[in-house]
């Protein structure tokens, strides 16, 4: 039955939080602030958004690269139409979906897909970090996020020490832990096996300092495009604020999205980018139209390179869907060696 279904209930919220965004919104308010827009200054803003996607896109290439080599535009509208895939599910099942579209389409093992989602999450982890400290410099971060932002570090760097002991010293942990746990508790054991030898399989790449600072280096060109895409929309919007009030817009937003809730972050956007201008004594209408503006300025390339792909390659997203709905558990498809059952690349579907 549809309301049993999580993207029904994502799309509930989604609407009644856009209720309560809009629900001060006036017409004449809308007008006034169109009468205002500088459509100029949205082309800088535009074209970071363009960069930001182009970045991200380059950086999941070189993460996959010493398993399968892309084509850039393949890579980009690629990982466009897995980002695509990912706004449209909530509550994380869209990572899910992305890995099994990278898989039937790229022919990537979902092994190397599942990794390369915790190696984005740990490296725009550390670039945000990065941006938080900067913004620390220019002015006190808001104290009601002040304390996530602290949270967030600290998981960042006890991240950064695990997957260091782990493409380290797997083999050593999973001894000890085979000694000690696979009699007293089998199926505790069994399960971080399974994980130990699926995750490192896909973060080999890390032993490579080439790859590990270009993915650096593209995480932090991506999310400064961000910000300066951010800071031209303020001004477009008439709102003249420095440069490192887009930054910490960009920051606050981003640990508000870590778990998405509604399909594409719909109204769970609006919110927490509304709420971190206001804190900047920017008045309400003004700060969810500018939300509105930015989540559509954010989707904008993600739909057109998605669209593009799922296009050329007669991709179903309905079909990758309803797949992701019947599958069990992960690490119930993970076999003892660390591959997913199946886990055999696919041949890829020539296009008509």
């Amino acid at each position: 039955m549809i309301w049993k279904k999580k993207q029904f209930w994502g799309i509930i919220i989604a609407l009644a939080l856009l209720a309560f965004c809009l629900k001060d919104v006036r017409v004449a308010e809308v007008r006034a602030l169109l009468s205002r827009l500088d459509f100029v200054k949205l082309i800088p803003a535009v074209i970071g958004a363009l960069l930001f996607m182009l970045f991200r896109g380059m950086r999941w290439r070189l993460m996959v690269q010493p398993h399968k080599d892309f084509k850039m535009l393949h890579a980009l509208s690629l990982y466009s139409a897995g980002q695509m895939l990912n706004m449209a599910m909530p509550m994380l099942t869209g990572q899910v979906g992305r890995m099994f579209l990278f898989n039937r389409r790229a022919g990537l093992k979902k092994t190397i897909v599942f990794s390369t989602v915790i190696l984005e999450v740990l490296f725009d982890a550390i670039a945000l970090i990065t941006f938080l400290i900067l913004i620390s410099l220019a002015f006190a971060f808001p104290e009601k996020y002040r304390a996530a932002g602290i949270a967030i570090s600290s998981l960042t760097v006890i991240a950064l020490i695990v997957l260091y002991v782990i493409l380290h010293y797997r083999d050593n942990l999973d001894g000890f832990l085979r000694k000690n746990c696979r009699k007293r508790w089998p199926g505790f054991y069994i399960t971080i096996h399974k994980f130990l030898m699926s995750f490192t399989k896909g973060i080999e790449m890390l032993k490579s300092t080439q790859h590990m600072a270009g993915c650096l280096m593209y995480s932090f060109l991506s999310w400064g495009m961000h910000t300066i895409s951010i800071y031209y929309l303020l001004n477009a919007f008439g709102l003249h604020l420095p440069i490192a009030t887009a930054a910490t817009i960009m920051v606050v937003n981003t640990i508000a999205m870590m778990v998405p809730i509604t399909p594409g972050n719909a109204g769970t956007f609006e919110i927490a980018v509304s709420r971190s201008l206001t804190a900047f004594s920017v008045g309400r209408s003004d700060a969810v139209l500018f939300a509105l503006a930015l989540h559509l300025m954010d989707m904008l390339p993600i739909f057109l390179l998605g669209f593009y792909f799922t296009r050329i390659e007669h991709i179903s997203l309905r079909e990758i869907k309803k797949e992701v709905h019947q599958e069990a558990s992960l690490l119930d498809k993970i076999s003892e060696e660390g591959e997913f059952v199946g886990d055999e690349k696919p041949a890829k579907k020539e296009p008509a």
